[in-house]
């Protein structure tokens, strides 16, 4: 289970939205998301992948759509995600294969 997954159901998603989310993310077209959304995404898809390529422009793009507080919460977030992932990786370590913060089931014999 991703990170993501994990935030998405904290902020209340259930479980079927939250993969039908995730796979719509992933797949990198973002058209059918709101303006404000695709910014962030691009912005944190920017940082992600290239991170010595972010401009003043670019933070400039999110204080002007989000303002100042929540522009830096943005950035510090994917910065912090970007790293946890490479700590992560460097150490090996697997995602867990439960959400923890989903309900739990009945097991299903």
């Amino acid at each position: 289970m991703g990170h993501s997954e994990m935030s998405l159901a904290v902020a209340g998603l259930d479980e079927a939205t939250i993969r039908e989310r995730t796979k719509r993310l992933a797949t990198g077209d973002w058209s059918d998301f709101p303006a404000g959304e695709r910014l962030a995404f691009q912005f944190a898809c920017k940082m992600t992948k290239e991170p010595w390529s972010i401009t003043k422009a670019d933070t400039q793009r999110l204080i002007d759509t989000y303002g100042k507080h929540r522009a830096i919460d943005l950035i510090w977030y994917s910065g912090w995600c970007n790293y946890m992932t490479r700590v992560a990786d460097a150490f090996q370590l697997p995602l867990e294969k439960e959400n923890v913060f989903m309900p739990a089931t009945p097991d299903k014999k």
